[in-house]
């Protein structure tokens, strides 16, 4: 269902065409909430959106995926999750949750909104990182009929590490998370990722470092027991409806300094969990490693970032897109039982 509340429409600041709009929520434990819709209209009317889910430490500035996009015919909506970004509010906790099913009604209401007010039959997730576990628990319980194919950039599937230590220190994190939730995990965060993507350091964007900062944001407890939640239902098997494209880099790295690795590797995830765990999203799963691409794939330098934009048309194409028929509808694939 749609917010209970009107929906306050204004400039976005990406500038136009892009636009905002706040999703009321109701409160939680520290208080009021709420969530961002932020929307790029193709140039033509079109019943075709994307719908996107950004990742941790993250919130949505990739102008040019919006775009690339739009120049196919397709309306481009995002959601600021709860917490993140555009609808962080200062008596929040960074992009906390207790459970990834509390994303569920910004979601729901993202839904609403594309399909029910503005009209789109034929729309394709998209996610990326942290957004790629979330949007697909999503979409596998909801199962939106509207929903043709979705795309992750680089999800987070998995823990990173041995396979010991994650059958050693799941149930770990799991009990620490359901008794100290609000316990800080210490990590080693360097910054390079970051900085090898912002223009005022190593890289070509612009965005803003108090929404995506430099080292990232604190993790705690119950929020990476929601994370080890969300992975245990994803290993377990989704049946996500229409095809799914999985996209990483060719390659994992962990550097130390600043250098190719962090420009042409992935630096955040370990791309064999991704690949290992594609699988487990559907019954039609293409999954496909760029070379030279970082964490985000559509953020790599431009040479991998246009083989991955080609790689999202070649699948589009092939799985997705189809003629339109006398009732100017884009049929969707069949969609399966759920198991």
């Amino acid at each position: 269902m749609p917010p209970e509340n009107p929906v306050d429409v204004r400039p976005d600041i990406l500038g136009e065409p892009f636009q905002a709009e706040t999703l009321e929520l109701p409160d939680d434990t520290e208080g009021p909430v709420v969530a961002t819709l932020v929307s790029r209209r193709a140039d033509a009317p079109t019943r075709k959106a994307v719908l996107h889910v950004h990742g941790f430490a993250d919130y949505f500035f990739q102008a040019e995926y919006a775009a690339w996009w739009n120049a196919r015919g397709y309306d481009f909506y995002a959601v600021d999750l709860r917490k993140y970004g555009r609808s962080l509010r200062e008596h929040q906790t960074p992009n906390y949750v207790a459970d990834l099913h509390e994303y569920f009604p910004e979601l729901d209401a993202a839904w609403s909104l594309v399909t029910g007010r503005d009209g789109h039959d034929h729309v394709v997730g998209s996610a990326h990182s942290t957004g790629g576990l979330i949007l697909p628990l999503w979409a596998d319980d909801r199962r939106p009929m509207a929903l043709v194919g979705t795309v992750l950039n680089s999800p987070w599937l998995d823990l990173q590490g041995s396979a010991v230590r994650r059958l050693l220190g799941t149930p770990v994190i799991k009990a620490l998370g359901a008794r100290q939730p609000m316990r800080e995990l210490r990590r080693q965060v360097t910054g390079l990722y970051t900085r090898s993507l912002h223009r005022d350091h190593e890289g070509e964007w612009e965005f803003d470092l108090v929404w995506k900062p430099l080292h990232s944001f604190t993790v705690y407890a119950g929020w990476l027991r929601a994370i080890r939640t969300g992975h245990a239902a994803l290993h377990r098997g989704l049946d996500l409806p229409g095809a799914v494209l999985v996209l990483s880099s060719g390659a994992s790295s962990v550097p130390t300094e600043m250098g190719e690795e962090v420009h042409g590797t992935d630096i955040v995830l370990e791309v064999e969990q991704i690949r290992r765990w594609s699988t487990a999203l559907g019954r039609h799963v293409t999954y496909v490693a760029v070379d030279g691409a970082r964490h985000d794939v559509v953020l790599s330098r431009p040479a991998a970032r246009e083989r991955a934009y080609a790689e999202i048309e070649r699948w589009l194409t092939a799985y997705v897109d189809r003629p339109l028929n006398r009732a100017g509808t884009t049929p969707a694939p069949p969609r399966p039982p759920r198991r």
